[in-house]
């Protein structure tokens, strides 16, 4: 019987959630999708998704795949499964994969946004979508720091202790600041990360915009390997998996410094 792949991108709110990955005696995204699966197909067909995400973490574009015998329309299966899916998460497009597709290891990139709310008065609309930092941020000394992690080098300084890789050498094509009114964001893309890296990082740089470590500091912070150096890990509430990369061309015109890495580096496999 023939196989189909089913490529579908997912959005959800993570705060009700263990990760996605499935675990015993815990709620977990990839259980309540496979979930609505049975319930509209009979079937608990097995799921492949492009991350693990740690507990509380949000995804705008999580990528998973599905195989199933069954040859089911692409409208009418994310019509099926929304109906059935809880409110926080929701199946935003599906289509047909080459039967070599993996979520994970065909990927070439991703990006991730950490969302800051920096005001003194709460949000109660970002409750659960933003960590709230009341002192105000210099974005100018945020983004000079954010710049210091741009490279393809060792980032064992970011990785929390359990993240369970041997090889820590990563590429970083962008990172930037943004700010619109009290909303500020951090967008980190790169070939991969590693545990907790994100985090790390967006707490490394409020370090510096708060004037507690000078930017230029960063890369002894970095060559040195030492997590300790870096600055705290920030509350997941606050990061979102913002988007997959499977196209080179994409990933390059997102990611202006991409190429170069490429070419000097032969970063152009999944990690």
């Amino acid at each position: 019987m023939e196989v189909r792949k089913y490529q579908m991108t997912l959005a959800f709110r993570g705060t009700a959630y263990h990760g996605f990955q499935v675990q015993q005696n815990a709620r977990t995204v990839c259980q309540t999708f496979q979930d609505a699966v049975e319930a509209a197909f009979g079937v608990r067909y097995p799921v492949k998704g492009c991350s693990r995400t740690d507990a509380g973490v949000h995804a705008n574009r999580f990528v998973l795949t599905m195989d199933c015998p069954q040859a089911l329309p692409c409208g009418a299966m994310v019509r099926a499964l929304n109906n059935r899916l809880p409110g926080d998460i929701a199946v935003l497009d599906c289509a047909l994969a080459p039967p070599d597709f993996h979520p994970r290891y065909s990927c070439l990139g991703k990006r991730y946004i950490y969302q800051i709310w920096n005001s003194q008065v709460k949000n109660p609309f970002l409750e659960d979508l933003a960590f709230q930092v009341r002192s105000v941020i210099d974005t100018g000394l945020a983004n000079r720091a954010a710049g210091m992690f741009l490279g393809r080098r060792d980032f064992s300084a970011l990785c929390a202790a359990g993240g369970g890789v041997e090889d820590r050498v990563r590429t970083v094509c962008d990172c930037r600041v943004d700010r619109r009114g009290d909303l500020i964001t951090l967008s980190v893309t790169g070939d991969g990360f590693l545990y907790n890296m994100v985090r790390i990082l967006a707490g490394t740089v409020l370090e510096a915009a708060f004037g507690r470590l000078a930017p230029e500091e960063i890369a002894g912070v970095l060559d040195s390997r030492d997590r300790g150096r870096a600055g705290p890990t920030l509350p997941p509430h606050g990061l979102f998996l913002d988007r997959v990369f499977y196209d080179a061309g994409a990933l390059a015109a997102e990611c202006p410094h991409w190429q170069k890495e490429v070419v000097r580096h032969g970063a152009d496999h999944p990690v």
